[in-house]
C-alpha cells in the first residue's frame, strides 16, 4: 500500500492498482504489526505546554490496547457494539481506537464541542453501548445518561463516577487475539453534519484507512521519508484529523504529535511546530488564514516543514499564494467527505498543484463532474462531484437508513452533492454546494440541527440558519428569527439564543449572529427559501 516513486501524474494514476489484504484489521495494522518488527518505534508524542513532552512506542501501543480490549470484553462489549469517544488528542484516545477495532466492535468518534442535545442525538441513533471520555465530558454525559438506556458503561481517562481507564488497562492481560476481520467489516462510524435533515452517522469498513494510504502519500509528496513527523489542529473526532492525519500516519510508521485541545492560536500552532520538529502538518485553511493574520510570528520559531496539506473547505489563492511565499512551500489542497475523503488532491511534488484548484483524482479514484443522474459532464460545465462505486473510502452505508444510503448513488457513481468543475488540464475546481451546508472553520453544517435547536427556546416562534460569507472562517453561521408574541427584539435575547445553541448543541455551530426579522420567506408548502437568506447575508457582506 505504497505509492511508488513518482513525479509523472499520468504515469502514476494509470499504474495505480489496490492491493489490499483479505483479512485486514485496522488495529493490528496501526499497532501489532509494527509491534512484533520494531517494538520500540515511537509511533506518538504528546506536546505539553510547560515542555515536559511526551512519547509513546508502538510495543506501548500493542500492550495497552490489548488491554483495554480485554477489559471491554470483560464489561460485555462484543463484536460489532458501538463504543464511543468523547476524547480530546490524547494517548488515550489512540490506545481506545484500537482496542475497539481490535476487537471488532464499531468506534464512534464525538467532539467534545458538542452539546448535549447533539450528544444524545448521536449516542441515541448508534445505540452505543460504551462512552470513554474525560471529566469535561463526563459533565455532559451526566445530563443525558438516564435517557440513553443502551448505554451500559463510562470510562473516564481522569477519574470522577465513572470506571477509571488506567485502571482498565492495568488490570488486563496485554496480550489480545485480534478479531478476524476483512476489507468490508465495520470499523468507524463518523456522523455527517446533517446537510440535509438530521445528522446521518456513515459506517465505514475496516478497509477505510487502506483507502486513504495514496491520498496521505500523493499529498505529503513521497510519505513517508525519513524523519517525517505529523500533528494537526483537526480534531481526531472528525474525518480530516482521524483520517487525514491520525491513522495513515501509524500505519506507515510515521509518528504522530499530539497537542491539547484549545482554540486555535497561531503562536502556539508554530511552537508545537517548530518544538515538537514537525515535518508533516494537515492545517485547515481556516487556521492557515489564522496563521497569516499572524503576521511574521514564524520567524520566531525554527520550523523544518516538508509538506502541508489542507482541506475541508476551498483554500482559495490567497492563502495558497501566501504559504509559498511566507513559509517557501507549496500548500498541497485535498478533497473528499465524510462519506467518500480523500479522492482528489494536489501534490506540487508530482506537477500537480493550482491554485484555486483542489486538485486531480487521487490514484485509485475515479472522479468525475456529474449530473444529478450520475451523467458525465463536459470539461468545463458545472456538476456535483462524483466518485465510482466501489472504492475502498467510500462508506459501507448510513447507520439504520437505506432510503438515504440510495439516495447518495446515482448511476454507479456516488454524488458527493459538492458542485465543480473540471477544466483541460484535469483540474476540479470547486464552486459550492448544490444544498444548505454551512462551512465555516472547516467544518461542514447543516442548518436543520441549528433550527431545530433553535425552535426549543421560549422565545422562538420560527428560525432559519445559512451560511454569511467570512473572510477568516470561510462562512458564519447567521440566524433570522421569528419571535413568539411577548418577546421583543432586544441585544441580549440575541445573545441569550446564541448561548442556547453553544450550549445545546456545539461551540462551532452556535450562530454568531442573530437577526430578528417580521417574518420569514416561505414556500406555499411552508418550506423556508433558505436561498433569499443566504442572498440577503451576502448582500450585508458586501
Amino acid at each position: 500500500m505504497k505509492l511508488p516513486d513518482f513525479d509523472r501524474y499520468d504515469d502514476l494514476y494509470r499504474e495505480f492498482a489496490w492491493d489490499i489484504p483479505g483479512d485486514f484489521n485496522i488495529g493490528r495494522a496501526v499497532s501489532d504489526d509494527w509491534a512484533a518488527r520494531e517494538p520500540g518505534r515511537i509511533c506518538l508524542e504528546h506536546f505539553k505546554p510547560d515542555g515536559r513532552h511526551q512519547a509513546m512506542n508502538y510495543g506501548e501501543l500493542s500492550q495497552r490496547s490489548a488491554s483495554l480490549a480485554n477489559a471491554l470484553v470483560s464489561l460485555g462489549i462484543r463484536r460489532g457494539d458501538r463504543v464511543a469517544l468523547l476524547l480530546p488528542q490524547s494517548f488515550e484516545t489512540v490506545i481506545s481506537h484500537v482496542a475497539i477495532y481490535k476487537m471488532g466492535a464499531i468506534a464512534l468518534p464525538l467532539a467534545l464541542l458538542f452539546g448535549v442535545e447533539a450528544l444524545e442525538y448521536r449516542l441515541k441513533t448508534a445505540g452505543a453501548s460504551v462512552v470513554i471520555t474525560n471529566a469535561f465530558g463526563m459533565t455532559r454525559i451526566a445530563k443525558i445518561r438516564d435517557r440513553l438506556p443502551e448505554l451500559k458503561t463510562v470510562v473516564s481517562i481522569d477519574g470522577g463516577e465513572a470506571l477509571h481507564f488506567a485502571d482498565l488497562v492495568a488490570a488486563h492481560s496485554p496480550v489480545f487475539e485480534v478479531a478476524e476481520t476483512g476489507p468490508d467489516d465495520p470499523a468507524l462510524m463518523i456522523f455527517t453534519s446533517g446537510t440535509t435533515g438530521p445528522p446521518k452517522g456513515a459506517l465505514h469498513g475496516h478497509r477505510v484507512l487502506a483507502g486513504h494510504i495514496p491520498g496521505m502519500q500523493f499529498a505529503h509528496e513521497g510519505f513517508p521519508q525519513e524523519g517525517d513527523k505529523v500533528w494537526t489542529p483537526s480534531d481526531w473526532a472528525w474525518a480530516g484529523g482521524l483520517l487525514n492525519a491520525l491513522l495513515p500516519s501509524l500505519l506507515l510508521g510515521v509518528p504522530v504529535v499530539s497537542s491539547p485541545a484549545q482554540k486555535f492560536d497561531a503562536d502556539t500552532a508554530y511552537r508545537i511546530m517548530g518544538e515538537m520538529h514537525v515535518r508533516n502538518a494537515f492545517i485547515p485553511p481556516t487556521a492557515l488564514r489564522l496563521l497569516k493574520a499572524g503576521g511574521d510570528l514564524h520567524r520566531k520559531y525554527s520550523l523544518d516543514l516538508r509538506t502541508i496539506g489542507s482541506a475541508g473547505e476551498s483554500l482559495g489563492r490567497e492563502t495558497y499564494n501566501w504559504v509559498r511565499d511566507a513559509l517557501g512551500m507549496t500548500v498541497n489542497e485535498f478533497y473528499g467527505q465524510t462519506e467518500c475523503n480523500f479522492v482528489i488532491s494536489s501534490s506540487a511534488a508530482a506537477g500537480v498543484s493550482k491554485a484555486g484548484a483542489i486538485g486531480r483524482p487521487v490514484p485509485g479514484h475515479l472522479v468525475a463532474v456529474v449530473d444529478d443522474k450520475g451523467n458525465e459532464l463536459p470539461l468545463g460545465q458545472t456538476g456535483q462531484i462524483g466518485v465510482r462505486a466501489p472504492d475502498p473510502v467510500m462508506f459501507l452505508g448510513y447507520w439504520n437508513d437505506d432510503d438515504a444510503t440510495e439516495r447518495k448513488f446515482a448511476n454507479g457513481w456516488l454524488l458527493t452533492g459538492d458542485l465543480a468543475h473540471r477544466d483541460e488540464e484535469g483540474f476540479i475546481t470547486f464552486e459550492g454546494r448544490d444544498d444548505d451546508v454551512i462551512t465555516s472553520s472547516g467544518y461542514r453544517i447543516g442548518p436543520a440541527e441549528i433550527e431545530d435547536c433553535l425552535s426549543g427556546h421560549p422565545a422562538v416562534q420560527l428560525a432559519a440558519a445559512v451560511g454569511k460569507p467570512d473572510p477568516v472562517r470561510t462562512e458564519i453561521v447567521k440566524a433570522y428569527v421569528v419571535l413568539s408574541q411577548g418577546f421583543a427584539p432586544s441585544a441580549e435575547l440575541a445573545a441569550e439564543i446564541r448561548g442556547w445553541v453553544k450550549m445545546r448543541l456545539s461551540m462551532h455551530e452556535y450562530p454568531r449572529e442573530v437577526e430578528f426579522v417580521d417574518a420569514l420567506p416561505l414556500t406555499t408548502t411552508g418550506k423556508v427559501i433558505r436561498r433569499t437568506l443566504r442572498e440577503r447575508a451576502a448582500a450585508e457582506t458586501a
